[in-house]
């Protein structure tokens, strides 16, 4: 068993690492990272010095965090002097922006932490957690707006437009700010794109506090705010259901949205001297982090013509190369071995 490190050549996309026939990576282009293919016969593990998603974004989440947190506070005065409820609940889900952030920064420090006997992986999955609890507060947060819209209507609350107007103004600047510093890292983690969708999410809800602020300066229809904090609350709800969504697929250990494992088994089966796999596997163990582990059955003929090496080291390159996975795990099995195995899925 092993895991793929290094090219055999140095050169990337070197084809020397693939025999010919082999299928090209899917989608063309190179790999993530610059992964290349080849080996070099150092059967590292991956991880080792492997920063996280998370934590190659660090230093825009600290400048996201004090944007927010600023901006939280200017909102939550206005809030007060306006008696604006859509206005403090665009303020909530600032303190909720600030809270995730705050937390991805604390879980990427924890994920960058050395693996032990007893946590092989390190903390890595920390940041799944944080992603957890993010989503969890988005929701509650969309919960607790509603109730509040819905508990004030029929009341009669008089709304200081003014104020109101100056606080979304100022929020939507902002969040339009963050949403520039963090639009080239939320496909790349979790954390960053729960930071990115909230931001999103609050620009447009600060639009709608200034669209419903106009509306009262010039009408004095009241109700507008209330309306304004529901449209909010229902901004945020499919937002933290997708995110959620996402956090349990890697909780669950589902196949990774960019692996097809279907075809990382042809790429495998296409391997010269391999001529079976099974109990085929790949999950996430956090963002920017796949891992994926197999059994391959070789001839021992073939095995013969070519070396343990040679195969072992096409195996690894493809999947580090045509499946951005570079923590691999694979268990070559000789043909006479392979009735000993107790298959649990192909």
């Amino acid at each position: 068993m092993s895991g793929y490190g290094k090219s055999m050549s140095g050169a990337e996309g070197d084809d020397n690492a693939f025999s010919a026939g082999h299928p090209a990576r899917p989608g063309g282009g190179t790999a993530a990272g610059g992964a290349t293919g080849g080996h070099d016969h150092d059967h590292g593990h991956g991880l080792d010095g492997h920063a996280t998603a998370t934590g190659k974004h660090r230093k825009k989440l600290v400048l996201v965090l004090c944007i927010t947190a600023a901006v939280f506070l200017v909102q939550v005065v206005g809030a007060i002097i306006s008696s604006s409820l859509a206005l403090l609940a665009d303020a909530g889900h600032m303190l909720t922006d600030a809270t995730g952030v705050l937390i991805a920064l604390i879980a990427s420090s924890l994920a960058a932490l050395p693996a032990t006997s007893k946590r092989t992986y390190g903390l890595m999955r920390v940041e799944v957690l944080a992603a957890l609890a993010n989503g969890i507060i988005l929701g509650v947060i969309c919960v607790v707006i509603f109730v509040e819209a819905i508990r004030r209507f029929g009341t009669e609350v008089e709304i200081q437009s003014g104020p109101m107007l100056v606080a979304a103004i100022i929020g939507a600047v902002a969040n339009l700010v963050s949403l520039l510093i963090l639009q080239s890292g939320q496909k790349e983690s979790l954390n960053i794109r729960g930071a990115y969708l909230e931001v999103l999410g609050d620009l447009i809800g600060s639009i709608a506090v200034i669209i419903a602020g106009v509306v009262i300066l010039l009408t004095g229809w009241n109700v507008v705010d209330q309306l304004a904090s529901i449209a909010i609350a229902v901004l945020i709800a499919p937002r933290a259901y997708s995110l959620l969504r996402d956090v349990v697929r890697v909780l669950l250990e589902a196949t990774p949205k960019n692996v097809d494992l279907d075809l990382a088994r042809e790429h495998l089966l296409a391997v010269p001297g391999v001529i079976h796999v099974h109990d085929l596997h790949a999950w996430t163990i956090t963002s920017g982090v796949n891992a994926m582990s197999a059994h391959v059955v070789i001839d021992e003929e073939d095995l013969d013509a070519r070396s343990y090496h040679q195969i072992l080291d096409e195996l690894h390159a493809c999947l580090a190369e045509h499946f951005d996975t570079e923590h691999c795990t694979l268990q070559l099995e000789p043909r006479r071995h392979s009735a000993h195995e107790n298959e649990l899925h192909d």
